[in-house]
């Protein structure tokens, strides 16, 4: 099979949407309501696609969500003509998915028979109670914030929305846009903990010649500096293959990525740290020109009595706390969210088990 033109995830599903699936809708079964969107996993959906993508769990697909009682009565029947109906191809592209080997996995395929397609059925309630773990047309508690990764916020309030038949899907994506305030500043004062909490570790390996355990702590200090530049931003931070690629459109990152380039690349303890404390010192002024607590002295200095080079990041969580009006929010431990104190993807992808580890840590209430 000739590959096809490259057509990024997000226009190739909207293409679908309006060219093939919504006639086929608007034919058998033009008086039931829906919605339609490309939300979820997938690196279209972010944005960030290319044509290696097509290897896998990517091409025309998008998600048809119905009313419950639609789902229960019509969804097989719509399942039904669209694996009858739809082209075997589109723009290219094959639109039967075929397992692999790998669980979870598919790809597309050629067939003859009916399609098996990735236009997924179901009601808004489901679907966002599959990603996420609660369903936002109900309210979002704090304990939703806490317990939900980043990365599915990104998966729900990325992507785009075809239509919007059910008016669900914008307002819930208007709802999850960002944290509330208070909560806002606990996340932000929490990932400066993480910062806080090994800055002086540079250092003290490499006064002990272990250049090795340095630079591993280096390399976790930019990226949760690459992740706070992110939060601060206002804009969620996605899982570890995309965050240098997110990280990129941020305000900070023409002068940042050069010094944390410079800082994982240095072969010795005192390079890295220098390169580290000019970019603690570029991510403090930036912290300052947020205007979100009074100004914070943004210059680096020695770790207490030792000759460490640190910026002493406590100080802004400390900053960051105080302006939280909530009491609840601000007798919160500063842990954070779930991905800022779990880095387990087999956790991480679970919303239930996600939700526990919230739940066992912060002991907020979760419904």
């Amino acid at each position: 099979m000739t590959t096809p033109s490259f057509i990024p995830g997000l226009e190739l599903s909207r293409r679908f949407y309006f060219e093939a699936v919504r006639p086929l809708l608007d034919e058998a079964a033009p008086d039931i309501s829906h919605s339609a969107a490309r939300l979820g996993s997938g690196s279209e959906v972010l944005g960030f696609d290319t044509a290696r993508s097509a290897d896998h769990e990517w091409g025309p697909r998008l998600q048809l969500l119905l009313c419950p009682e639609d789902v229960t009565r019509h969804g097989a029947a719509i399942n039904d003509l669209l694996s009858a109906r739809l082209p075997k191809t589109f723009y290219g592209y094959p639109t039967h998915f075929a397992p692999t080997a790998e669980a979870g996995i598919r790809v597309m395929q050629a067939t003859d028979g009916p399609v098996h397609h990735r236009v997924d059925i179901t009601d808004a309630a489901t679907w966002f109670t599959a990603q996420l773990g609660f369903d936002p047309g109900r309210g979002v508690t704090p304990a939703d914030w806490l317990a939900t990764p980043t990365q599915r916020f990104a998966e729900v309030t990325a992507g785009a929305v075809f239509h919007d038949g059910l008016g669900r899907l914008v307002p819930a994506r208007t709802r999850l846009a960002w944290y509330p305030h208070d909560l806002w500043l606990h996340v932000l004062a929490c990932q400066w903990q993480r910062i806080s909490r090994e800055e002086a570790f540079v250092g003290r390996c490499g006064e002990v010649a272990d250049e090795l355990g340095s630079a591993v702590v280096a390399a976790r200090l930019v990226r949760d500096l690459m992740r706070l530049c992110l939060l601060m931003d206002r804009r969620y931070p996605p899982y570890s293959k995309w965050l240098g690629s997110a990280f990129a459109r941020t305000p900070q990152a023409a002068v940042l990525t050069p010094v944390l380039s410079a800082a994982l690349a240095a072969t010795d303890w005192h390079t890295r740290e220098h390169h580290l404390a000019r970019a603690y010192e570029t991510v403090a002024a930036a912290h300052n020109r947020l205007r979100l607590t009074d100004p914070v002295d943004p210059t680096t200095r020695t770790y207490h009595s030792r000759p460490f080079q640190v910026l002493h990041a406590e100080r802004f969580a400390a900053a960051l706390t105080a302006r939280i009006t909530d009491p609840a929010v601000r007798a919160l431990p500063l842990t954070g969210t779930v991905d800022q104190f779990i880095d387990s993807t087999d956790v991480l992808s679970h919303p239930g088990r996600a939700r526990a580890v919230t739940r066992a840590t912060t002991s907020v209430p979760q419904p």
